[in-house]
């Protein structure tokens, strides 16, 4: 299956980061902790050089609690300040805070020095679509400051957002795709639902999905669905769809439907807790 992105959406957001960061102190940058560096864009390194970072890995409720800690020691080497949190809970989110003063501790210093007393620390979040940006702006907040939605795009025009009186939030749209030279980094943005399902071959990606299960967290097919996990992956799916009903008339396999059940579990973390890469990859 061949996954493609729109060029014309990452010019167009380039040029808004482009704009905007020189009016802020700090980027938040939020990633999905089940592919932490494929829902990357690697061009915010560049559009952030000498800005205060922090990098999120929101979602971390559905990922490999060993593989967050790997995925957090990567980061910190890389000299990113690194939370793990889990926006829709609000877990982590009380953190946040905390962080920001010490990622952007030299600038408040600085304005100290020059007598500049309580200037908020002005923050850009930013974030492909889908990675739940609008979702951990509320949490913070403790309000609905910006919209959410599960498609992306919804949001579609920057705003600041005053959170308190040591913090301001510059949110911007999540249209800066991830660039990538290899199919890999598009088929673990399909697999956790970050892509448009109606332009996927579904039955191909639920295939894929047992796959990896079957080679990197073996037992999990076999909780979830009692099947034995001892066969080829089509085998297996077929296994799965005999246990779910998902048989048509003459009992055929019904691979669609079984596509949709393999698919919503694996992403909604009913097959358990899954990180999708690891730092030495």
């Amino acid at each position: 299956m061949n996954y493609q992105w729109y060029p014309g959406h990452m010019t167009k957001a380039r040029r808004m980061m482009e704009e905007n960061i020189k009016l802020i102190d700090l980027v938040i940058e939020l990633v999905d902790a089940r592919i932490p560096l494929s829902s990357r864009n690697p061009d915010i390194d560049g559009l952030a050089k000498n800005k205060a970072r922090i990098i999120l890995l929101n979602k971390s409720d559905l990922s490999d609690e060993r593989k967050n800690v790997m995925w957090i020691d990567y980061f910190t080497q890389k000299g990113f300040y690194v939370l793990k949190l889990n926006s829709k809970s609000g877990a982590g989110v009380k953190q946040v805070n905390q962080t920001i003063v010490l990622a952007c501790k030299e600038k408040i210093e600085r304005d100290k020095r020059k007598g500049i007393l309580n200037r908020p620390v002005r923050a850009m979040v930013v974030g492909i679509p889908n990675v739940g940006k609008s979702t951990f702006i509320n949490a913070f907040a403790g309000k609905a400051c910006a919209k959410t939605g599960n498609k992306p795009g919804v949001t579609k025009g920057k705003q600041w957002i005053r959170l308190n009186k040591n913090v301001e939030l510059l949110d911007t749209p999540g249209i800066l795709w991830p660039r990538f030279e290899n199919q890999e980094v598009g088929q673990r943005l399909a697999m956790i639902g970050s892509m448009n399902d109606e332009v996927l071959n579904l039955d191909e990606l639920a295939l894929d999905t047992i796959k990896f299960l079957l080679k990197e967290y073996p037992g999990n097919l076999k909780e979830r669905y009692g099947i034995e996990e001892d066969a080829e992956a089509l085998q297996v799916m077929e296994a799965i769809a005999a246990r779910r009903g998902c048989v048509k008339q003459g009992g055929i396999t019904d691979y669609e439907k079984t596509a949709g059940i393999v698919l919503d579990d694996f992403r909604s973390g009913r097959t358990g807790r899954i990180t999708l890469e690891v730092p030495e990859e």
